[in-house]
């Protein structure tokens, strides 16, 4: 097996931030040594060597860094004196330690005795990897937590994408004259008895895009009549609050266009009925 046995091909990689050059033990030199010697105790072919000198690792913004990844059909396992010199920012890391596993590439920190081509070096990987999953997800609750107590709160508008109908400037909604036509004509057709696919079809047939330049599918234009934005609400998840722009239709409209909708659905979906205040 001895003389069948694959070389390992190593990229080695060194970086300093400007912080780090007046630190003992972080030169570029002495790192470089490290690896080199590390690679002749364990059989390695240096196939590479790149060195980032005064550049930050909380982003990938560095030369040898992309160069390094661009290359890696010329090595099979990516080098580090530790962890910290390859990355320092947790998603960054393990958005590369993807990139690698995609490609068939091994990791190894020296410092952090982290070796992904050993059944342990794996396992602690994994765990990382989890841990940096839980913290992702956690922000996320956080991040629903919050816009849920806002909605609760009377709300505002709460991260969705810019409403056909409607710019966005300053925080708030400003109607836009061209779309908000198509609105109220897009609720008008519906309740004198077109349907949803006819309506997508005469728009596209006029040459109006929608918001984003494409054309209208029927998806869209239920999306249109079912959003209690155009007559003056906002709704998040469950919640729906009194916004601060202006409606393009009556509360009433509304409301017909919704028992419509529910009258002529074969599985109807959750409707949300909007109560008329001036009565």
């Amino acid at each position: 097996m001895g003389g069948d046995e694959k070389i390992i091909r190593a990229a080695l990689y060194a970086r300093v931030s400007t912080e780090d050059q007046a630190k003992e033990g972080f030169s570029l030199d002495a790192q470089i040594e490290k690896l080199r010697s590390y690679c002749k105790a364990r059989g390695w072919k240096i196939a590479g060597e790149y060195v980032d000198d005064g550049y930050s690792g909380r982003n990938t913004n560095r030369p040898a860094y992309q160069k390094m990844m661009k290359e890696m059909e010329k090595w099979d396992v990516l080098l580090v004196v530790k962890m910290d010199r390859i990355h320092r920012n947790s998603k960054n890391f393990m958005v590369m330690m993807e990139q690698l596993r995609n490609h068939g590439k091994e990791f190894v920190s020296m410092t952090e005795s982290l070796d992904t081509s050993t059944s342990m070096g794996r396992f602690v990987m994994d765990i990382i990897q989890r841990i940096a999953q839980l913290e992702s997800e956690q922000i996320g609750e956080r991040v629903y937590v919050g816009m849920e107590q806002k909605a609760k709160m009377g709300g505002g508008i709460l991260g969705f994408n810019i409403p056909y109908g409607y710019d966005y400037k300053d925080g708030k909604l400003l109607v836009n004259d061209k779309e908000a036509s198509v609105v109220k004509r897009i609720f008008k057709m519906y309740l004198e008895g077109f349907s949803m696919k006819r309506i997508a079809d005469i728009l596209n047939s006029e040459g109006i895009p929608t918001k984003h330049g494409k054309e209208w599918g029927t998806q869209t234009i239920a999306s249109i009549l079912k959003n209690p934005l155009y007559c003056g609400f906002l709704r998040w998840e469950k919640y729906v609050n009194k916004g601060e722009h202006q409606a393009l239709i009556d509360v009433d409209t509304f409301n017909k266009v919704q028992e419509t909708i529910k009258n002529k659905s074969r599985r109807p979906s959750k409707i949300v009925m909007i109560r008329n205040e001036r009565k």
